[in-house]
């Protein structure tokens, strides 16, 4: 074979491999919300100075994460085209892929909050001061304007009901809502960053679950989240 020969065979391998993450973020959601959280954390990584040891374990984090949804879309494609009958094999397979997929991303939250919660406890500490001695009223108050907020909204784009559907996301602007006020409630106790990130998860699955129901779009999942935050966060800063 010659060298030219040997040389459009290893571009055309490359082609074909970039086809295929191509392709997994044009089908694959899941996929598309690895990456862009992959590239918020790398600008995060920057803005606030990770040394080289931390980066690599960002990177290895995310590149563990964004393997195994390729390999689990992989597996799941495989999967559809040898068989169209129920078969628990193909079942317990699909789950067992999804799995690691599962561990990855559970090792990359991890692995983030050991790289960035010291540095974010420095960089958020003049806010927590000047949100935790607030009164615990404005938190109730909080949850009720972002409802009102998320009503009117509905009300003016006129798509969704009250509950269900719509621009924005009710459940996901509560949850973040309250995401905020709790990082307020515990702000004068050691443990707060540590709090604050399991809210922020929990706010996360909220947001989660109505996307994979079909209710929301990311978009709008996504507006209900910054709106809960949002009013939370301005409520405390004006009468804290």
């Amino acid at each position: 074979m010659s060298i030219d020969r040997q040389a459009s065979s290893l571009l055309h391998s490359f082609n074909f491999a970039f086809e295929g993450v191509i392709h997994v973020l044009r089908t694959q959601r899941n996929m598309r919300i690895h990456f862009a959280i992959a590239a918020a954390v790398l600008v995060a990584a920057v803005a606030v100075g990770v040394d080289r040891l931390e980066l690599i374990a960002l990177l290895l984090a995310i590149a563990f994460v964004l393997i195994a949804e390729m390999i689990n879309t992989a597996v799941e494609a495989a999967i559809d085209v040898a068989t169209t009958a129920f078969d628990p094999l193909a079942k317990l397979a699909k789950d067992i892929v999804a799995g690691a997929v599962l561990i990855a991303t559970v090792n990359a939250v991890v692995v983030g909050y050991l790289v960035f919660s010291e540095r974010l406890v420095n960089r958020s500490s003049k806010l927590i001061d000047r949100l935790r001695d607030a009164p615990a009223e404005l938190t109730l108050v909080a949850l009720v304007l972002t409802v009102i907020a998320v009503l009117a909204t509905k009300a003016y784009t006129g798509r969704g009901a009250p509950l269900r559907g719509g621009l924005p996301s009710g459940h996901a602007a509560v949850a973040f809502s309250g995401w905020m006020a709790i990082t307020n409630i515990v702000g004068d106790s050691r443990h707060w960053f540590l709090i604050s990130t399991l809210t922020l998860i929990m706010a996360l699955l909220v947001a989660q679950t109505r996307v994979e129901a079909g209710i929301h779009s990311f978009l709008e999942v996504a507006y209900g989240a910054v709106l809960g935050a949002l009013v939370t966060l301005a409520l405390f800063q004006v009468f804290a």
